[in-house]
């Protein structure tokens, strides 16, 4: 898991998305063009939550989110998503 200096506010997190597979379950393999972007990320940074609902999640979660869900960042040279607690569908 990546230490990055990033505090979200109020009812954001930081993801570091998880690489998408390379290979389907009978071993074919993926080329890029054919890989869809990742729905599964570790939850690095979480915000202080809002004044009357604390946070669900925690540092280390792994979560599922929308595919067109957060605000991608890049924090050196590594890729992070900022998003709001809403956005993630399930903890895993």
């Amino acid at each position: 898991m990546s230490n990055i200096n990033i505090k979200p506010l109020k009812d954001r997190v930081v993801l570091e998305p998880l690489a998408s597979e390379t290979t389907t379950a009978s071993g074919i393999i993926i080329p890029d063009s054919a890989k869809e972007k990742p729905q599964k990320g570790t939850v690095l940074a979480v915000g202080d939550g809002n004044k009357d609902e604390p946070m669900t999640v925690k540092e280390g979660d792994i979560v599922l989110y929308g595919k067109y869900s957060g605000t991608e960042i890049t924090v050196d040279g590594s890729e992070y998503l900022i998003m709001k607690e809403e956005e993630i569908l399930a903890i895993i």
